[in-house]
């Protein structure tokens, strides 16, 4: 899985990102990643282990900064790395 090769220096880099990321660049690459692999937001909850309006907030905008716990299990659950997840 994605979180098996992260070194400290590259985990660390990457909550930083995250953290910074416009609300809008995670949520629209959850949105394309998920109707890409044909899934719903529920299918999407139950891949990631997250509850259904945790996804439906991501995607809406309405939690702006999820953490990178979160945001590591849908990056999983979406079979794409984190980096995919955060580009712009």
């Amino acid at each position: 899985m994605i979180g098996n090769f992260l070194t400290t220096t590259n985990y660390h880099s990457i909550v930083i990102r995250t953290m910074s990321k416009p609300k809008s660049t995670i949520a629209d690459n959850m949105k394309k990643y998920r109707h890409k692999l044909g899934i719903s937001q529920d299918v999407l909850s139950k891949r990631a282990n997250l509850a259904f309006h945790t996804i439906a907030k991501i995607e809406a905008g309405a939690t702006p900064n999820p953490t990178i716990e979160t945001v590591k299990k849908i990056a999983e659950a979406l079979e794409i790395s984190l980096d995919d997840l955060m580009k712009e």
